[in-house]
């Protein structure tokens, strides 16, 4: 299959408009407060650089709003059109990426993604060859990834994320390990397949977010409210 033949470049899913909603949020484990008192609008079709020092909360507001951790106080309500998602439903609508997340190691780079078809479908226009393509790795299609490098395993971990057939992208740290020759890859990916979609990065290293038109700081929280909008 050709993306360039598609007739959407947000696909089937992942151009549903969706709101996330956080109203007093707040995350802590055991006694330590990671995130208090945050509440912010999310909108589709905008894109979110998430600052702030370690710490802070970045990683964890992200998979708060992907539905993988549970807030400890307040909440983070997601809207598909008009429709509220079931917390439990969420993971439907967002793509994820982090530095820490597993690959299938002994899959080959198009068993992978094969196997992530057959169960969160592609980009309309996508197949499994195609998204190889756009990443430069053809070369490596029927390698384990195994053997794959650092910058070739983060190059495949943003992949899953972006073509993705979903409307709510999420990326922590997204350039971890790539050359510069790969963190141009990133912000051309990021240019073209962002369209309509709701991108969130958290991130303390400019060209990871340099496409983002929002950009919110987060501080080590304390009893007032943690976010401050930058200008």
């Amino acid at each position: 299959m050709n993306p360039e033949g598609a007739s959407s470049k947000e696909g089937r899913t992942a151009a549903i408009r969706m709101r996330i909603e956080l109203v007093g949020l707040g995350k802590r484990f055991n006694e330590h407060w990671v995130l208090r008192y945050l509440s912010y609008s999310f909108e589709s079709g905008n894109s979110y650089a998430i600052l702030g020092p370690n710490g802070s909360g970045k990683s964890t507001l992200l998979q708060i709003i992907g539905g993988m951790l549970s807030p400890s106080e307040g909440s983070s309500l997601v809207f598909a059109g008009a429709e509220a998602v079931d917390p439990e439903q969420v993971h439907r609508y967002a793509s994820f990426c982090a530095p820490a997340m597993e690959l299938v190691e002994e899959f080959t780079l198009l068993e992978f993604f094969g196997f992530q078809h057959h169960f969160r479908p592609l980009l309309s226009g996508f197949d499994p060859q195609a998204v190889i393509r756009e990443i430069g790795l053809t070369h490596a299609g029927d390698l384990q990834i195994r053997h794959f490098s650092s910058g070739m395993r983060q190059r495949v971990k943003l992949a899953q994320a972006i073509f993705c057939d979903c409307p709510v992208v999420l990326l922590d740290e997204p350039c971890t390990n790539l050359d510069q020759e790969g963190i141009s890859l990133y912000q051309r990916l990021m240019d073209r397949w962002m369209t309509g979609r709701m991108l969130i990065v958290g991130s303390n290293s400019r060209p990871e977010y340099t496409m983002c038109k929002n950009r919110l700081e987060l501080t080590i929280p304390t009893r007032k409210p943690i976010l401050s909008k930058l200008p």
